[in-house]
């Protein structure tokens, strides 16, 4: 899974920190840290979506899957293994 969690911090850096990665940890909150708001939420589900092949459902869309790093690589691996 380290090349998800490569992938998605590059996606996270790139997309919304605009290449400052320094002090952003994989453990941060991006919802409390102000890294990601609602729609920063919607373009990453939707670079989910496309770049792993995962169908994220409504009720996927909660903190425990979707606020750090570490949370959406864990929720990535449960989706691929379920396809």
């Amino acid at each position: 899974m380290e090349a998800v969690e490569k992938e998605l911090r590059r996606f996270v850096v790139d997309n919304f920190l605009f290449g400052q990665k320094d002090g952003f940890m994989d453990d941060d909150s991006l919802l409390e840290k102000g890294i990601i708001d609602s729609t920063g939420v919607l373009e990453l589900v939707a670079f989910l979506e496309k770049k792993y092949k995962i169908d994220i459902e409504d009720e996927d869309l909660v903190p425990e899957n979707l606020d750090s790093i570490i949370n959406i690589v864990r929720f990535v691996k449960t989706k691929m293994s379920r396809s």
